[in-house]
């Protein structure tokens, strides 16, 4: 039996890019260009995510074909879905963890971090850009006003300064995340369904690497690129970028 394609979620997500797109060009370009400074400068390139399904941004830009090799994802599984879910909701309600996460990695002076969080508000989230703005990072936050519109300034989940990623964020990107995460409604069920932020953001994420490509280009700057190491002399290529980040990019 033939049924109807069903294309909301991709017209939802199609719509939210462009609006970032519409909206967000003037701090995407000037993220780009912090990032494309650090090339240049021979450093890494932080990112964080701040909890949750939105440390899988990480993943989604880490050592993979066609992504920056001076990429240092800030894992902490103890706020990470590889962790049972209701002991990571717990951490993500913890304070000095984000902090913490930030000395560990050893970010400081002149560095230049992406912090994604779709709420924008949890501890770890708000420690770990206040503490990389302490050490002279600067930090290029990605998350949602709608949440920090519809929290009450009072909710557990929320840090105690009552900060949000905007708030700190030298250069901020809106990801245009609804208020609840969930886009779909199914007739006759009525609990909306399909959480946006981890798409949305990698879609984000993947821009910020386009447009920092583009401008080493226009700098006439070589941005080191994994090639992939499943085809034929992906090895060798890697090979030279292995060797040089290796003992810099803690996973690796």
């Amino acid at each position: 039996m033939k049924t109807e394609v069903d294309f909301r979620l991709l017209d939802t997500l199609t719509s939210m890019a462009k609006k970032f797109e519409e909206t967000e060009q003037e701090g995407l370009l000037k993220a780009a260009s912090k990032m494309a400074d650090a090339i240049a400068a021979d450093k890494l390139i932080y990112i964080y995510g701040g909890g949750g399904h939105t440390c899988l941004v990480m993943q989604e830009l880490f050592w993979r074909a066609g992504g920056l090799a001076n990429l240092c994802p800030m894992i902490d599984y103890a706020i990470h879905p590889v962790t049972p879910a209701y002991m990571y909701l717990g951490h993500e309600r913890l304070h000095d963890v984000g902090n913490g996460t930030v000395d560990y990695y050893g970010v400081g002076k002149d560095d230049v971090i992406l912090v994604f969080h779709s709420y924008g508000f949890n501890p770890p989230t708000i420690d770990c850009a206040l503490e990389a703005k302490k050490r002279g990072a600067t930090v290029i936050g990605v998350s949602s006003q709608d949440w920090n519109r519809n929290i009450p300034k009072d909710f557990p989940i929320r840090h105690r300064s009552g900060k949000h990623l905007s708030d700190i964020a030298d250069i901020y990107l809106e990801n245009y995340v609804p208020f609840g995460d969930t886009v779909i409604t199914v007739p006759g069920f009525e609990q909306p369904i399909t959480g946006i932020s981890s798409t949305i953001d990698f879609y984000i994420a993947h821009r910020l690497e386009i447009e920092c490509v583009k401008e080493c280009v226009r700098r006439n700057i070589v941005p080191p690129i994994w090639s992939s190491a499943n085809i034929p002399g992906g090895d060798e290529r890697n090979k030279v970028l292995r060797a040089k980040y290796n003992s810099r990019v803690k996973s690796l």
